[in-house]
């Protein structure tokens, strides 16, 4: 019940966003191999902000 009003750190929005990016590439790429690449690079961009972010 503390934490409900608990912010999320950008590091953990990303992180979020990461995760949810890599549920659909591996959903997505049993069906159409192409469609999911572009899941896997918006994934891959949101990782490197993490760690751009967690290395200041």
């Amino acid at each position: 019940m503390f934490g409900l009003f608990k912010r999320k750190s950008p590091i953990e929005k990303l992180q979020a966003k990461y995760n949810k990016l890599m549920k659909d590439y591996h959903e997505i790429s049993k069906v159409n191999r192409k469609e999911a690449e572009k899941y896997y690079v918006q994934a891959e961009k949101i990782l490197t902000e993490i760690k751009t972010i967690q290395s200041k």
